[in-house]
């Protein structure tokens, strides 16, 4: 955690440096919001422009943005079209509000953490609707905020769509994805009647249940740890184990015995809880 904030203060620093747009003699903790504001509203306009043409997106019918993955698909019949992006927050029209999904339990971790560093740029600049979680707003405020965050989180633009609840949910896009990585992404996860959806992983069969049977992995894990492309969360009980050890390898003969399930990670470290005692 020590090491993430003075990276996100360096970032913060830099982005300080770059701004040549103000005059070296304004002192960063005295800038004027509205006017900042302002100008990024009309930086995104610019920027949302070429990011509609380039990619030609009224050529889509519909969309659908997953946090689990982190990608926001455009797609018509079997085309699709993929990008990486970031929740910057959401506005209720019921109760004309604005809450950031660094303050949103309901975010997850993975599309939301990036959001910090407007936080940290609103402390350093003295603006209190950056650094505010949750209070009362209009959705014009809204839109100044989706720029504000374009403009230090580098988007290449923006879109909202509107979830179950009826909230408007404002989103960065930071990175077209091509559709064979996105297909490889999206791969990585299940549907989980339990958990919803979750990243996949892979147990033998005597592992399913709720008796103690040992618990052996592939490599150490901890939940919602970062996994490498090749890397995911496989385990075995102690019966595979010994068999496995006595072929000295995984070979025809040792993986006779293993019926491999797929379960999502949640269910995964659940599993673990129980042989092991521990997370």
């Amino acid at each position: 955690m020590e090491r993430t904030g003075c990276v996100r203060n360096a970032m913060i620093n830099i982005l300080y440096e770059l701004n040549s747009e103000y005059p070296q003699s304004l002192n960063p903790n005295k800038m004027d919001y509205v006017e900042f504001a302002e100008k990024c509203v009309v930086e995104l306009n610019v920027l949302q422009a070429k990011f509609k043409n380039d990619f030609e997106l009224t050529w889509y019918e519909d969309w659908y943005y997953d946090q689990a993955t982190g990608l926001l698909t455009f797609s018509t019949d079997d085309k699709q079209l993929n990008f990486k992006f970031v929740s910057i927050g959401s506005y209720s029209e019921k109760s004309h509000t604005w809450k950031w999904s660094w303050d949103n339990t309901t975010t997850l971790d993975n599309v939301k953490e990036p959001t910090k560093l407007i936080r940290d740029f609103g402390q350093r600049s003295d603006f209190s609707k950056l650094t505010e979680g949750y209070f009362p707003s209009e959705e014009v405020e809204a839109w100044e905020f989706v720029a504000i965050a374009a403009k230090i989180l580098n988007g290449i633009g923006v879109y909202r769509p509107v979830n179950d609840t009826g909230l408007k949910i404002f989103l960065v896009i930071t990175e077209f994805v091509d559709n064979e990585t996105a297909q490889t992404i999206k791969d990585r996860y299940i549907e989980c009647q339990a958990h919803e959806k979750q990243r996949s992983a892979f147990v033998c069969n005597h592992l399913i249940g709720a008796n103690k049977v040992g618990f052996n992995e592939a490599f150490d894990t901890v939940e919602d740890m970062e996994l490498g492309e090749d890397d995911g969360f496989q385990a075995w009980c102690d019966q595979c184990e010994a068999k496995r050890q006595k072929e000295g390898e995984w070979n025809d003969n040792s993986q006779a015995l293993v019926e491999i399930k797929l379960v999502c990670e949640k269910c995964y470290f659940e599993m673990k809880e129980i042989n092991l005692g521990h997370r």
